[in-house]
């Protein structure tokens, strides 16, 4: 089955605006990715680590809250036990957690400049919010295209 392959928006706005066009795209290539699976299929391991399309969904929904909320914006890690999901998490409880961490996150990105340095930075070293941006829009995308790949080995969809 092919999937409508959807390009990235294309705009002239400012680096602000492009990077979270750009980052927001990518989060929902991966929803899209995992859409009418049962949690069956979007826990069948392909490889040999843990990868599985309701893992690749749990994580980036943890990678947004530890950049954003703990190391950038310096809340209390605690925040990050509400994605501490237990393995039976169902495929829509974990793409439900995964979205509205869209908008924490977001709120976070929108209340801050560029260039403002992370809080917690004894073990990254000083980076601003352009930096985690960067970082999380290419890591988004990596696993995006793990996602594409994992998707067609079950059951042949393609397309972005």
């Amino acid at each position: 089955m092919v999937v409508a392959d959807l390009k990235p928006p294309r705009l002239c706005g400012d680096e602000r605006a492009t990077l979270l066009a750009l980052l927001q795209f990518q989060r929902e290539s991966v929803v899209r990715k995992v859409e009418g699976l049962d949690d069956d299929a979007a826990r069948r391991h392909f490889v040999g680590s843990d990868t599985t399309l309701v893992w690749l969904v749990r994580h980036l929904a943890h990678a947004e809250t530890l950049w954003l909320q703990v190391r950038f914006r310096g809340d209390d890690p605690d925040v990050l036990d509400v994605l501490a999901m237990e393995s039976g998490t169902t495929l829509a409880e974990a793409v439900a957690a995964y979205r509205e961490t869209w908008s924490r996150v977001d709120q976070v990105i929108t209340q801050a400049q560029l260039d403002d340095l992370v809080a917690d930075d004894q073990e990254l070293g000083p980076v601003n919010l352009r930096w985690v941006l960067t970082h999380l829009l290419e890591e988004t995308a990596r696993h995006a295209g793990h996602a594409d790949i994992l998707r067609e080995l079950l059951d042949g969809s393609t397309g972005r």
